[in-house]
């Protein structure tokens, strides 16, 4: 089995309901952090990234799509990299690092 371990993170601001991100898409937030993840770690290259996996709560309407892989499009990765959106609600972001790690360590 192999190990896995966080070697950087960022993540998007947080908004109120109704607030200042109210007119900003979860897929446009999102893809911000992944450019600018890969612009603070210049070693990893784009064709490198084998899965994005992002957590996001209460989708609807049209944050119902798949917010990760439109993220990574978006942020400029190649469309060979795929993408997962988590839903646990308060515990999304929790478990988008932990399927993220199981992936990782079952090859």
């Amino acid at each position: 089995m192999l190990d896995a371990y966080i070697y950087d993170g960022l993540r998007s601001p947080i908004g109120r309901h109704a607030g200042k991100l109210a007119s900003i898409r979860p897929d446009d937030l999102a893809a911000e952090v992944i450019r600018a993840l890969m612009a603070k770690n210049p070693s990893f290259k784009p064709d490198q990234i084998e899965d994005v996996i992002l957590g996001n709560t209460n989708q609807a309407g049209e944050d119902a799509r798949n917010v990760a892989r439109h993220a990574a499009l978006l942020s400029g990765l190649p469309p060979s990299a795929p993408g997962m959106t988590v839903n646990r609600l308060c515990a999304s972001g929790l478990a988008a690092t932990i399927d993220a790690a199981r992936a990782v360590t079952v090859g």
